[in-house]
């Protein structure tokens, strides 16, 4: 028969707990605040960008083969969305809008990285076996202790990808051509449907801005920061 708690006892067991929760939740913020920002190098050329108040506008694809489809469809909602924060409206069809936004964006196939850390002055000097003239010393050990710089380089290889997005607006009724953009990051992650929204946010930060210029914006938390590159 279990014997019930005394209230020493009781109150222990749940201090216990609460010490777990509150290191749980800590470890939870603490992964929060760790979390990797997201970067993006744009640049922007821009020519008589009519003012928003009454102009209409139709984010068209760049390429043809984009037109209709559904992930086409899905991006160029978060590209219009950004315009018509800054006062645009948009049209009913392309036919009848006073811009046209042609718009696309892109995953390259990766290419490999390798991050080369630690090692020392010793490592070359070992042998395979890690002892002077190969006696047969472990990696990492001689006479008896260990030393770190007798290791070798710590190799690590891991692939990293290239994602873009390009806005071009033209005039509808002249063709002329009133602003280019590209918005460009690198990443570990081959996935659209994380990067390009990211790189639409880019894009359209301080929009149009400076014709020319080219920025460093980085994306935590809903909070930007820009800087300009010399």
């Amino acid at each position: 028969m279990d014997r019930p708690l005394t209230q020493t006892t009781e109150r222990r067991v749940k201090g216990r707990r609460l010490s777990a929760a509150l290191f749980i939740a800590a470890g939870a913020l603490s992964l929060g605040a760790c979390a990797t920002p997201f970067k993006a190098d744009v640049s922007r050329f821009a020519g008589p960008l009519p003012a928003p108040e009454g102009m209409t506008f139709a984010v068209v694809p760049e390429d043809p083969k984009l037109a209709g489809g559904l992930e086409f469809a899905l991006y160029a909602k978060d590209v219009a969305a950004e315009l018509q924060e800054v006062g645009y409206v948009p049209a009913s069809n392309p036919e009848a809008a006073d811009l046209l936004v042609r718009f696309d964006y892109g995953v390259d196939g990766g290419r490999e990285r390798v991050r080369t850390t630690g090692g020392g002055f010793g490592a070359g000097a070992f042998g395979p076996w890690g002892g002077f003239g190969g006696f047969g010393f472990r990696r990492n050990f001689a006479f008896g202790f260990y030393d770190p710089w007798l290791a070798g380089p710590n190799v690590r290889s891991y692939t990293i990808f290239t994602g873009d997005v390009d806005v071009k607006i033209d005039n509808a009724k002249t063709g002329e051509r009133l602003f280019e953009g590209r918005a460009e990051s690198v990443s570990r992650s081959n996935r659209l449907q994380a990067i390009v929204p990211n790189l639409v946010d880019a894009l359209f930060t301080d929009f149009p801005g400076n014709s020319g210029e080219t920025l460093r914006i980085t994306i935590k938390d809903d909070e930007k920061k820009v800087r300009r590159e010399d």
